[in-house]
């Protein structure tokens, strides 16, 4: 029998946009009323800024976390109400809150918060301890290991998400991640692109936000998952409380290992993957990772009448 996975995306797939054709229609009552709960939860209008933007404001990492985390949360909603269930979940650093949500491990309430406050302080950490990050297309993993290790004597740097076989992004310090870069390009690298974000995510350089937001995951109930989630950092099916807890915590200066999670995915018998939310990252990747899989995106009420 078909196995499906549930598939939630992370920061970059947010778009000005995102969500108003479900706030809009009258057959999806669940978009309006979590819009207008998540406005409570988050204290500021954020279905302004994902409907109407600016984009600039919608960028930033406080506001661009709980604006996927809903969208996101919104679809799965509305795709189970019609019967489309999952039987395993798995989301792209921000998005594991999404999963987490979505397999029950814990509430819509508590994840919006969880995430609110992952966003605010990834946006100071960046602030405090500015850091940059660059796309390696071309190489494979263990060549940009070994090039992150070779580039560390300039300064900090480290592979940060292994999104295909062939393209890895790299985070750290400004001179790590530049000489990183130059040893790419040196060795052959198909492209080296600069990525414009606010912060060295799943580098060392976020490890100033690991204390509060180990608070804020303290003050959480974690539940075992009712189906499994595969976690970032481990690449496995977690199912335990606690550890799924702490995973959520070395998430931040950890590397998201994509591609083994949808290896192992497929390997534990997922055929269909369906990525909820805004935007067609991770489907692309997927396509990437394992063509012979089928995949596509639900974010929208034509593709979710497409279904």
């Amino acid at each position: 029998m078909a196995k499906r996975g549930f598939l939630f995306p992370g920061q970059a797939s947010q778009y000005v946009g995102m969500g108003a054709d479900l706030y809009e229609n009258s057959d999806y009552p669940i978009a309006r009323q979590v819009f207008n709960q998540a406005n409570d939860v988050l204290g500021f209008d954020i279905k302004r800024v994902c409907f109407s933007g600016p984009e600039e404001q919608l960028k930033q990492t406080r506001i661009t976390q709980p604006a996927i985390f809903i969208h996101s949360y919104i679809v799965h909603q509305i795709i189970i109400g019609r019967g489309i269930k999952a039987d395993a979940v798995a989301g792209h650093s921000l998005g594991e809150y999404t999963a987490l949500v979505a397999a029950n491990a814990i509430s819509f309430e508590d994840g919006l918060g969880a995430v609110q406050k992952r966003g605010e302080l990834m946006q100071q950490a960046g602030q405090q301890n500015p850091g940059s990050m660059a796309a390696i297309i071309g190489m494979s993993s263990e060549q940009v290991v070994a090039i992150c290790h070779q580039a560390s004597t300039a300064g900090v740097v480290q592979p940060a998400n292994f999104n295909s076989p062939t393209q890895i992004a790299i985070s750290g310090s400004v001179a790590g991640v530049a000489r990183a870069m130059e040893i790419a390009d040196e060795k052959g690298a198909t492209k080296v692109i600069p990525l414009v974000v606010s912060g060295a995510f799943h580098s060392p350089l976020m490890e100033s936000a690991q204390a509060e937001l180990r608070n804020a995951l303290d003050s959480i109930d974690f539940h075992q998952p009712r189906l499994p989630v595969y976690a970032n950092v481990t690449a496995t099916p977690e199912t335990d409380a606690a550890q799924i807890k702490q995973l959520l915590y070395q998430q931040l200066t950890f590397p998201v290992r994509w591609v083994e999670t949808i290896q192992n995915m497929v390997a534990d018998g997922i055929t269909e993957f369906i990525e909820l939310g805004p935007g067609k990252v991770l489907a692309g990747l997927v396509k990437r990772i394992d063509r012979k899989v089928n995949v596509r995106t639900v974010g929208t009420v034509e593709e979710i009448l497409s279904l």
